[in-house]
């Protein structure tokens, strides 16, 4: 099966619970004032279990030691996503936090919530290794540049970044299961099937919820004032649309670097805003309404650019 049919029908997947999401926020089952619980659980406890058990069932340590390459290209990925970021805020002239919410919104994707699943049906042998490798530059990344963009530029409530405040940030369920999921590939430890068996069906609620989270989100949220802003067309074109498929010819360009090394980090760099910027910018006093309607309108849009990325990766 072709990526652009694999991805069809994640999306198709995707549509259906993100559906069940706002059937849920429509009849009142999930509330503003409930729906940050589910947000706790599918980030807190599903997700990290899902990448935990994926990781140490489908991965070696041969695997492991052959993939190293991994972290360097993702740095390099997030150059790719910052240029673009910083090219396109100064193209539509925005100022102040919206301009850094902007920044932060392009250059960080939903890994979690639709990346993960989406690479874990292209490549299930190899994808969850990747995406642990690819998360330890990834959460530093997210939490010393992504902090500095979702703070104000000035007031009382400006950032001053210290490495207690990255280190604190850093100590988090994902990062945990990461980093012992890693351990246990390198020692070749597996789990008791019992425990294996309990764990992966824990993991396996994260897609859904995640996607319910999400369909109940977009009901709390101003939706036709966020129609209106040209950024977020011209933003999923250029950043979700032909920098991952640029980016993948340029993956493919370098020596020694495997196909599905390729495709798995273009599509994560075609994936919509991080749901996770909005609360950060929520906390930190920024523009988190803003970042609210960029998470909508590229969460949207992904529907048709994805699977048109995995389209013409697929006949590169």
């Amino acid at each position: 099966m072709t990526y652009f049919l694999i991805v069809i029908r994640q999306i198709a997947q995707f549509i259906l619970f993100a559906g069940i999401g706002v059937l849920a926020a429509k009849t009142k089952i999930i509330t503003r004032e409930t729906i940050g619980v589910l947000s706790k659980l599918v980030v807190r406890i599903a997700l990290p279990f899902y990448i935990f058990t994926n990781t140490i069932n489908g991965a070696t340590r041969g695997d492991l030691l052959e993939s190293w390459v991994v972290i360097l290209l993702t740095v390099l990925l997030y150059v790719v996503a910052y240029v673009t970021a910083a090219g396109l805020a100064k193209s539509f002239r925005l100022e102040g936090n919206r301009k850094q919410v902007f920044k932060a919104c392009t250059m960080f994707g939903n890994i979690g919530f639709m990346g993960i699943p989406i690479v874990a049906s292209l490549f299930p042998d190899t994808a969850m290794l990747y995406v642990a490798l690819f998360t330890i530059p990834d959460q530093l990344i997210l939490w010393t540049v992504g902090v500095i963009l979702t703070s104000p530029v000035e007031g009382k409530h400006a950032l001053t970044l210290n490495a207690k405040t990255v280190g604190k940030k850093m100590l988090n369920p994902m990062n945990f299961a990461i980093l012992l999921a890693v351990l246990l590939v390198l020692l070749d430890a597996k789990l008791p099937d019992l425990l294996n068996t309990s764990f992966t069906r824990i993991g396996q609620m994260a897609t859904p919820l995640a996607m319910i989270y999400l369909g109940a989100m977009f009901c709390f949220i101003d939706i036709p004032q966020y129609l209106r802003r040209p950024e977020f067309y011209v933003e999923a074109v250029v950043k979700m649309l032909a920098v991952p498929v640029l980016f993948y010819l340029l993956l493919r360009a370098l020596p020694g670097i495997r196909e599905d090394i390729a495709v798995t980090l273009s599509v994560i760099l075609a994936m919509p805003t991080m749901t996770t910027i909005t609360m950060q910018a929520e906390i930190q006093h920024s523009d988190a309404d803003y970042s609210s309607g960029m998470v909508f309108m590229t969460t949207l849009l992904s529907v048709l650019t994805i699977p048109m990325v995995c389209l013409i990766i697929g006949h590169l």
